[in-house]
C-alpha cells in the first residue's frame, strides 16, 4: 500500500533490478566495440533553440559575483559531447540524465535518463544498423525495418509528403488528426500528420527505423549530398513509441549557426523565449568536427519496452510527483 506522503519508490525492486540489468547490458555492448564512456556537465551556460524543446534553468551565484549567473540543465549532452570529439576523443558514449521543461505522463517525466553515442566514420545508415544491434541484444528484438519517411506517408495517408499541397496537409490535419487551429505551416503540418497518424502504425513486430527526413527538420545533421530535399536523419519506433533521433552530424560551423538564429526566429513568431546559442561549440564545430554519425536514445523508454511496463513511473525510482 502507498502512503499519502509517497516517499516510497514508484517502481517495484524488481522493476530497478531489471534496470540496471540493462545498464550493464548497454555499458557491456560498448566497451566490446571500444567506444568511451565519458561525462560531460549536466549545467550549461547555454541554453539550446529548439523549437519544439522547453527548458529548465537554475542560478549560481558564487562569493563575490554581485548577481547570480543563469544556468542550464542541459536537455540533452549533444554539444559538450561534440566538444570532446572536436579534442580528438574518438568514439565516446554517454548515459546520464537529461532535463526538459515537459508535462509528465505515460512516456515523459521532466528528468530522465539519454543515452547518447557518436561514431567517427559512420554515416546514419551505420549508425541505424548499430542501434538495430543494440535493440537486439536488450529487447531480443528481430532485426528492425528500415523506411524512407516518404514511404510511410504514402502507405498510411497515401500522400508524397514533399510534394503534397499546403492545403491538402492542413485539410488532412484537421480529418485524421481532429485539428481545430489556425492553418499550420507545411512542417508543422507535416509535425502533426506524422505524430498522430503514422507513428502509431510503427515498430509493432520489429523497431522500425525511419530515414530521409525533409531537409528543414534536419536540426543537427547535414542535408543529403544526393537529394537535396533530404536530411541525413533517422528515428526508430518500437510498438508505436518514439525511442531514438540520429544524424549524420552536421560539421559546418556556419550552416550550424545559421539553423540555431533561424530556430530563434521561429520561437519568436511562436511567442516562446528564444534560446541562448552555445558559442564554445560554434568555436569547437571551427576547430574542425570529424566526419560521425550520432544518436539519442530514451534509456527509460527502452527498459519499458524491454520489461512491458506500461508507464514510465513503473521503471523509475521516484518520478517527479515524488522528486
Amino acid at each position: 500500500m502507498i502512503l499519502a506522503s509517497g516517499w516510497q519508490p514508484s517502481a517495484s525492486l524488481d522493476a530497478l533490478r531489471l534496470r540496471a540489468q540493462v545498464l550493464q547490458q548497454i555499458r557491456v555492448f560498448f566497451a566490446a566495440r571500444q567506444v568511451m564512456e565519458v561525462e560531460t556537465p549536466i549545467l550549461s551556460e547555454a541554453s539550446i533553440t529548439d523549437v519544439h524543446l522547453g527548458w529548465l534553468e537554475c542560478h549560481w551565484q558564487p562569493a563575490g559575483m554581485s548577481q547570480p549567473k543563469r544556468m542550464f540543465l542541459h536537455t540533452s549532452p549533444e554539444f559538450p559531447m561534440k566538444r570532446l570529439l572536436c579534442a580528438g576523443s574518438g568514439d565516446i558514449y554517454q548515459l546520464g540524465k537529461v532535463f526538459r521543461d515537459d508535462d509528465a505522463g505515460r512516456f515523459h517525466n521532466p528528468e530522465f535518463t539519454m543515452l547518447e553515442w557518436y561514431r567517427l566514420g559512420f554515416d546514419h545508415h551505420d549508425l541505424m544498423r548499430e542501434v538495430d544491434a543494440l535493440l537486439r541484444v536488450v529487447l531480443k528484438s528481430e532485426g528492425g525495418e528500415f523506411i524512407r519517411y516518404r514511404e510511410c506517408f504514402e502507405r498510411v495517408l497515401n500522400i508524397n509528403p514533399f510534394t503534397a499541397e499546403l492545403a491538402e496537409l492542413q485539410t488532412l490535419c484537421r480529418q485524421k488528426a481532429g485539428y481545430s487551429g489556425e492553418p499550420m505551416a507545411r512542417d508543422e503540418s507535416l509535425q502533426l500528420l506524422f505524430a498522430h497518424q503514422i507513428e502509431p502504425t510503427l515498430g509493432h513486430t520489429r523497431p522500425c527505423f525511419v530515414f530521409g527526413f525533409p531537409a528543414s527538420q534536419a536540426a543537427l545533421a547535414r542535408i543529403d549530398p544526393d537529394n537535396s530535399d533530404e536530411a541525413c536523419r533517422f528515428e526508430v519506433y518500437v510498438r508505436g513509441v518514439e525511442l531514438a533521433n540520429g544524424f549524420h552530424e552536421l560539421s559546418d560551423a556556419d550552416e550550424q549557426l545559421r539553423r540555431f538564429q533561424q530556430d530563434n526566429e521561429k520561437r519568436k513568431q511562436l511567442g516562446k523565449p528564444t534560446g541562448s546559442i552555445d558559442q564554445r561549440l560554434i568555436d569547437a564545430l571551427r576547430a574542425g568536427l570529424p566526419d560521425c554519425a550520432g544518436v539519442a536514445l530514451g534509456v527509460d523508454r527502452l527498459i519499458m519496452l524491454a520489461i512491458g511496463a506500461e508507464h514510465i513511473e513503473q521503471i523509475i525510482s521516484f518520478p517527479i510527483t515524488r522528486a
